[in-house]
């Protein structure tokens, strides 16, 4: 069968293409037994396509012994049998490709679950070829610079395994075994792994954990000159057999460190914005954008022909390891009111209950997401303001079942509820009874509805939005972040308001924008341009995305340069 993406799989298709993240154990259940499954995000495309989704990403569907949401991976070339199977996982892939939609794997390269075979053998053996697969210590105090990431729940790096008769590494929980990226075996091993589910028509990999794979004593063990050459191989690698398809990074690191793995174009396609994510919070508790536009000024433009993923939430905690204490105290101080919401100094809470269930400050973060020159990543059910449940261990709290409906189990499954993956959210305002799919399902002015929209605008006018071009504007004495995405056929003026009050704003526009603004999101907002100055009035939180044909003669005076 013709697939028909493939005419599509150009170099830059992931410029245009919203994301969309889904844990597929807590998305849909096909056949009852309570977990959702790869069959059930198949039934579901058709509401990923209505809602303007171009891909998605698929965490792990590996065999698994599920405790680190199938990150600990027992078996790199199956599929847990609760989540389907491959022909499971080919028919979604074809269904998602007949749609338009992509897919995206989760690659998980940095380590595997301690029950995983390769970890068996290495600890029963010392012989064993497996044995130099992993890191082992007779002391367990080497690699000490490393930091623990998971502080809240393991006090070192290194476990002491009776079986083995050694500590062994693991830069995560002690349920996973870091693989040593010195052993060729497994640099061959894991290309292999990332050759084998492309082969079943995957179109990327969203790859996890990426500056841990090398470890040297003396260092921090993290975004090593040895990284890096392994994603350029990995990249060769699938322009080679696999054009059009795209890697992302997870590279939870500062802005000189992060923006290394754009390879100048030979290592990532995207990397995801963690500097920005935490401050795009921090601007809205303080009501200035002014930070976020610092951030903006250090990473833009993307080197080349890549972009940055841009995300708000996903299925970790908002983390803060990019601020400073004085800033990580104030993220939490914001948002972190709830008795349980602190995990590893992050937060574990989903978009809605962060904002209070503020749809005018959801709406307004997600056009934010949605304007930025990079690809947007929107978490499940972020787009009908669904909850979470921060009672539930680590970071299951935010990862409950979809909420489909206001019927029993919330539409996720037939089965009862003591059989769901995880209990369901029961906050009032934010569980299945007021925030669901169903329920918002053409309902005028419900956040499902105006998510729909931005979409709905964004890919109607993709060739601005994917665009790298972006300007930065001043607006003087307002806290409203403004900036140009530049088009050939119609250039959008994006508008925020950070703060809780009405502003009025006057934004100079660029001389090669014509003066015949248009409200593209029709939204009664009074345009006006007087002497080469835009200015509205925008409600609390309100934002507005303002087209302008450009003139006959546009110079091109747009530049990557973000002001």
């Amino acid at each position: 069968m013709t697939d028909p993406i493939q005419p599509l799989r150009n170099g830059n298709w992931f410029r245009s293409a919203v994301f969309y993240e889904i844990p597929v154990r807590s998305f849909f259940d096909s056949n009852g037994d309570g977990i959702g499954d790869l069959p059930g995000v198949t039934a579901k495309l058709d509401y990923l396509a209505d809602l303007g989704v171009g891909a998605v990403w698929l965490l792990p569907y590996y065999p698994s012994p599920w405790r680190d949401e199938g990150y600990d991976v027992a078996d790199h070339y199956a599929i847990h049998p609760q989540l389907g199977t491959i022909g499971d996982l080919d028919r979604l892939v074809e269904e998602a490709h007949r749609r338009g939609i992509r897919v995206l794997g989760d690659y998980v390269m940095n380590h595997v679950s301690t029950d995983h075979p390769w970890f068996q053998e290495a600890r029963r053996d010392r012989s064993s070829p497996f044995r130099s697969w992993f890191l082992w210590s007779d002391t367990g105090t080497e690699f000490s610079r490393a930091r623990v990431i998971f502080r809240d729940s393991e006090g070192s790096n290194w476990s002491w395994d009776p079986v083995a008769g050694q500590y062994f590494f693991h830069r995560f929980t002690a349920t996973q075994a870091d693989l040593n990226y010195d052993t060729p075996a497994v640099r061959a091993e894991m290309l292999n792994v990332a050759r084998f589910w492309l082969g079943h028509g995957l179109d990327g990999y969203r790859c996890d954990a990426v500056p841990y794979l090398v470890k040297r004593e003396g260092t921090r063990c993290q975004s090593l000159p040895e990284v890096h050459r392994y994603f350029r191989e990995l990249r060769a690698l699938l322009d080679r057999e696999f054009p059009g398809t795209v890697l992302v990074a997870e590279a939870n690191q500062s802005i000189p460190e992060t923006v290394p793995y754009f390879g100048d174009g030979r290592e990532f396609q995207m990397v995801m914005h963690f500097p920005l994510m935490p401050n795009l919070f921090l601007a809205l508790g303080e009501e200035d954008p002014r930070r976020v536009r610092h951030v903006l000024r250090a990473t833009l433009p993307a080197p080349g022909a890549t972009s940055w993923a841009y995300f708000l939430r996903n299925h970790d905690e908002v983390t803060g390891e990019q601020l400073s204490d004085d800033e990580r105290e104030m993220l939490l101080w914001f948002y972190g009111r709830h008795p349980r919401a602190v995990l590893n100094g992050g937060l574990r809470r989903r978009l809605a209950p962060m904002l209070d269930g503020d749809d005018r400050r959801i709406e307004m973060m997600t056009a934010l997401l949605l304007g930025l020159p990079g690809a947007p990543f929107l978490y499940y059910g972020d787009e009908i303001g669904m909850g979470d449940r921060p009672d539930l261990p680590d970071r299951d709290g935010v990862r409950t079942p979809m909420q489909w409906s206001d019927g029993p189990t919330a539409g996720f499954s037939t089965a009862p509820d003591d059989r769901l993956v995880r209990p369901l959210v029961t906050e009032p305002r934010f569980g299945p009874a007021a925030r669901s799919v169903e329920g918002e399902t053409g309902r005028p002015g419900s956040l499902l509805e105006r998510c729909r929209t931005l979409l709905r605008v964004r890919n109607a006018r993709a060739e601005a939005f994917s665009s790298p071009l972006f300007e930065a504007l001043e607006t003087p004495g307002a806290p409203v972040l403004a900036f140009v995405r530049p088009g050939a056929s119609e250039h959008v003026l994006c508008l925020y308001n950070f703060a809780s009050t009405v502003a009025d704003v006057q934004v100079r526009v660029p001389a090669w924008s014509a003066p015949n603004p248009t409200d593209l999101l029709d939204r009664g907002i009074a345009l006006h341009v007087v002497d080469g100055a835009l200015g509205c009035r925008l409600d609390p939180f309100g934002f507005a995305w303002v087209g302008f044909p450009p003139v006959p003669t546009d110079p091109g005076a747009a530049t990557r340069d973000p002001g």
